[in-house]
C-alpha cells in the first residue's frame, strides 16, 4: 500500500463523484411530471423507463460495490467457491422471465408499487402484507451497508481519512460526506436520480473491467502464470482451490440456486421492474442483461490476479482496490475508485427508496394513516428514505468490515422466504393466507438461528451461511433449507385450512389482470382502499 493520500487517483475520484452529483440533482427535472407528488413519480420514476433505461437501472441495481469488492474478494481467500455468483446470475434471467412480466401487468393494473401491495391484495391479507414488507425492510438494510463499505474500501486505499490512529470522526468523515451527497438528491430526485447516474456507472465499469482484463495480466505474464500463483497459494494454505472441493460443491450449488431465487425478492429489484414502461421492456430486459454475467465472470477473475499480483491486506474487502492501485497508473486508479464508488451510490439510492415505499404503502398506509394522501405518503417515504440510509451508515461504522458479505448472505436468507407468497400468488390463489405466513415464520426462524449459530474466526455468531441440511448431511446453503421448509409447512398447512374451510380472503385480481400490457384498458389505475374485511 502506497504511503500517504494518492492525490491524482484522489482528484480524479472526486471529478467523477462531483459530476454523479450534479447529474442526481439535474434528474428532478428529467421527464418531469405534471404530477410529481406521488409514489408512482418520486418512487418509480412515473413508470416510463424504456429498454436501455431500464437495462442500465437493473444493472446499475444489481451488479454494484459488492460485485467489484467482495465477489473479487471471495475469490481471493477462498478460490473457485467465490465464483457462486457467475452461475446464479445465469440462472436468474429464465427464472424471472417467467414470472416478471405477470408482476409488471397485474401491478399496473391495479396501481401496485410494492411486492407487499401485490401480496394484500392477491390475498387479501394485510397481516401477510406485513410480513412481506418488514423482512424487505430488514434483508435491505445489511445490502445497502455493503455499498458503502465498497466506498469505504476505496476510501481506505486512497489513503483518505487518515490512519488507524486517526479520531473515528476524521477518520470515517469522507464517508459521511458520500452518504449526505446521496441522501440528498436521492431526496430530491427520487428513482430518476439513480436511473441517469447509472450511465455514467455501467460506462466506467466497462472501461475498467475491459482495461483490467486486459492490461493486468500483460503485467503479471499472463493467466497461465495468474493461475499457477493462485494454484500455488491455495495449495500451501488449503484455504480453497481453483475448482470447488467435494466436500464443499452442495454448498456452492445451493447458494447459487438459492441466491438466484432470492435476487428479485429484494425490493430493490422490483422497484426498478415497475418503473418500466411495458410489459414487453421486462421481457426483453431478461435476454440482454446476462451480458452482465459476462463481465461479472471476468471481474470474479481479480481475485487470482490479486493473488498473482502479491497483494497483502489483512481485510479482504481491500483486496480489489489495492490491485488497482499496485498495478494501474494513478490516474487510471482513480478511474477504476469511481467506478466503485458510483457503483455503491447507485443500488443504494434504489435500495432506500424501495424500502421506504414499502414502509410507506405497506406500514404507514395500511395500519396509520389508511386516507393518506399522495403527497403525504410520497413526503413520508422521502423521509424514511433518509432514515434507512442512516441506518445503514450506523450499520457500517459499528460493525466488522471484514463480515459484510455474511450480513449480506443473512439478509439473502430473509428475503427467500418470501418466494411462495409473491411467486407463488402471481400463479395460483391456492396457497392459503394464514399458511403461506405460517410458512414465512418458519422460514425466517429457521433461518436466523441456525444462521446465530455458525462462527468463524472474525466472530462467534452469524460468520456465514452454509451448514448441515437435515436428513441429507451435505453442507448446503441455510437460506435454501429454510426455503424449502417455507414451502412444507405452506402445502400441509394449506390443505389442512381448506379441509376446515378457513376465511380465503378476498382476490381482488383477475385473471386477464396478469397479461395486460401498456395502452391496454384498465392499466395503471389508482390502488384502492384496503377492502373491507380483509382479515390479518
Amino acid at each position: 500500500m502506497k504511503d500517504g493520500v494518492n492525490g491524482v487517483a484522489l482528484g480524479v475520484f472526486v471529478f467523477f463523484f462531483l459530476a454523479v452529483t450534479v447529474l442526481g440533482f439535474l434528474a428532478a427535472r428529467w421527464r418531469r411530471s405534471d404530477n410529481e407528488h406521488s409514489l408512482d413519480e418520486w418512487g418509480l420514476g412515473g413508470r416510463s423507463f424504456g429498454t436501455w433505461i431500464t437495462w442500465f437501472l437493473l444493472g446499475g441495481d444489481l451488479y454494484t460495490a459488492y460485485t467489484f469488492v467482495a465477489v473479487p474478494a471471495a475469490i481471493y481467500a477462498a478460490g473457485a467457491a467465490g465464483f457462486f455468483a457467475v452461475p446464479y446470475t445465469i440462472l436468474v434471467y429464465p427464472l424471472i422471465f417467467t414470472f416478471l412480466p405477470r408482476l409488471w401487468s397485474v401491478s399496473h393494473r391495479h396501481g401496485y408499487v410494492t411486492t407487499s401491495d401485490f401480496v394484500r391484495g392477491r390475498f387479501g391479507s394485510k397481516g401477510l402484507s406485513l410480513a412481506v414488507a418488514l423482512t424487505g425492510i430488514l434483508a435491505t438494510m445489511p445490502y445497502i451497508a455493503l455499498q458503502l463499505v465498497g466506498i469505504q474500501a476505496v476510501l481506505d486505499v486512497m489513503g483518505v481519512g487518515g490512519g488507524e490512529s486517526t479520531g473515528w470522526f476524521m477518520k470515517d468523515l469522507p464517508l459521511l460526506i458520500a452518504f449526505g451527497v446521496l441522501a440528498a438528491y436521492t431526496y430530491s430526485s427520487g428513482l430518476r436520480a439513480p436511473a441517469l447516474i447509472a450511465f455514467v456507472k455501467d460506462t466506467l465499469i466497462y472501461i475498467v473491467i475491459a482495461v483490467a482484463i486486459i492490461y493486468i495480466p500483460i503485467k503479471l505474464g499472463g493467466f497461465d502464470d495468474i493461475f499457477a500463483a493462485a494454484g500455488k497459494k491455495f495449495a500451501d494454505t488449503g484455504a480453497g482451490g481453483l475448482t470447488p472441493a467435494p466436500a464443499k460443491q452442495w454448498t456452492y450449488a445451493t447458494l447459487a440456486l438459492g441466491s438466484a431465487l432470492a435476487l428479485f425478492m429484494y425490493p430493490h429489484s422490483i422497484t426498478a421492474t415497475l418503473s418500466s414502461r411495458s410489459r414487453e421492456v421486462i421481457r426483453r430486459n431478461t435476454t440482454i442483461l446476462p451480458l452482465y454475467s459476462v463481465m461479472l465472470g471476468l471481474l470474479a477473475l481479480l481475485g487470482f490476479m490479486a493473488i498473482a499480483a502479491g497483494v497483502k491486506v489483512t481485510n479482504g474487502q481491500l483486496a480489489i482496490p489495492q490491485l488497482f492501485e499496485d498495478m494501474f497508473p494513478d490516474w487510471f486508479t482513480g478511474v477504476a475508485f469511481a467506478a466503485i464508488a458510483i457503483g455503491a451510490l447507485v443500488p443504494a439510492a434504489i435500495m432506500s427508496i424501495a424500502a421506504a415505499n414499502l414502509f410507506t404503502r405497506n406500514v404507514y398506509k395500511d395500519f396509520i394513516r389508511p386516507d393518506a394522501t399522495a403527497a403525504q405518503e410520497t413526503r413520508v417515504s422521502k423521509i424514511v428514505s433518509l432514515l434507512v440510509k442512516v441506518g445503514a451508515l450506523v450499520f457500517v461504522l459499528t460493525m466488522d468490515k471484514t463480515v459484510a458479505i455474511n450480513f449480506q448472505l443473512l439478509g439473502g436468507i430473509w428475503i427467500l422466504q418470501t418466494f411462495p407468497a409473491l411467486v407463488g400468488g402471481l400463479f395460483t390463489r391456492w396457497f392459503h393466507r394464514w399458511a403461506l405466513l405460517a410458512g414465512w415464520a418458519a422460514g425466517m426462524v429457521y433461518g436466523t438461528v441456525a444462521a446465530y449459530g455458525i462462527a468463524s474466526p472474525a466472530q462467534k455468531h452469524f460468520g456465514g451461511s452454509a451448514k448441515a441440511i437435515p436428513g441429507i448431511g451435505e453442507i448446503g446453503y441455510i437460506g435454501l433449507t429454510a426455503f424449502v421448509l417455507n414451502v412444507l409447512v405452506t402445502v400441509v398447512l394449506t390443505v389442512v385450512l381448506k379441509a376446515v374451510k378457513a376465511p380465503e380472503g378476498f382476490d381482488e385480481t383477475e385473471p386477464e389482470d396478469y397479461t395486460v400490457d401498456a395502452g391496454d384498458p384498465g392499466v395503471q389505475v389508482e390502488l384502492p382502499p384496503a377492502t373491507a374485511g380483509a382479515g390479518q
